[in-house]
């Protein structure tokens, strides 16, 4: 049996997410962050070697990293649901903005967090790895000036890929979202997605999307 292993206000947000889009059955376990630390509980950290979520077990197997676990779901479970084949519309479109997530947006959305962390004595170093952030914002907005969705007019992994950053992270690094009109209004329609809510309510109880 499938199972999702969420770690609270993490990225396996995605993986719950996703289960609920595809309506696929699923076991949940939900572990809390130590109130101290905020990092993960060991009972988590040992799920899998790396040590990191999101992590899923599929009987004897375990995956972690949130890109692998998508796909493998999305294979194994969905039928291709939420993916976009080669020889389909919004192809290159779905490749990119998939991989753009973890590959440039989180990682420039945490130097943006340590940033703001050390604000005071950054340097020259520093505010060139935000204005990266800031660029990654950009890219995202101009995207959705053009489409419904990351990949073209309907909802696929991409989008579920990217959202986290643009939400849940926001917490951690925050981003008014005065000057993405655009972006504010995708995430308004992710948030009315009852599938997104039915994700939210079980993986972190009380999150609404943060529209300012």
């Amino acid at each position: 049996m499938l199972t999702v292993h969420h770690l609270g206000m993490s990225q396996s947000d995605r993986i719950v997410w996703l289960c609920e889009e595809l309506g696929i059955a699923y076991d949940f376990v939900r572990y809390d962050r130590d109130p101290v630390t905020r990092l993960a509980p060991p009972e988590y950290s040992a799920l899998h070697p790396a040590g990191t979520a999101p992590v899923i077990t599929d009987g004897d197997f375990v995956l972690g990293e949130s890109a692998a676990i998508v796909e493998y779901i999305i294979h194994r479970y969905g039928d291709g649901r939420l993916a976009v084949a080669p020889n389909e519309p919004g192809y290159a479109d779905y490749l990119f903005w998939f991989h753009f997530a973890n590959g440039s947006f989180m990682p420039a959305g945490m130097m943006g967090m340590i940033t703001g962390l050390i604000r005071e004595d950054a340097t020259a170093a520093l505010h060139s790895l935000t204005r990266r952030l800031d660029r990654a914002w950009d890219n995202v907005d101009a995207r959705l000036a053009r489409s419904r969705f990351l990949a073209g007019d309907t909802l696929t992994a991409a989008d579920i890929m990217t959202v986290f950053p643009l939400t849940t992270m926001r917490l951690f690094a925050a981003r008014d979202l005065a000057a993405y009109p655009n972006v504010r209004r995708y995430l308004k329609e992710i948030g009315e997605r009852p599938a997104f809510q039915r994700a939210m309510a079980k993986a972190d109880p009380g999150f609404t999307v943060p529209l300012d």
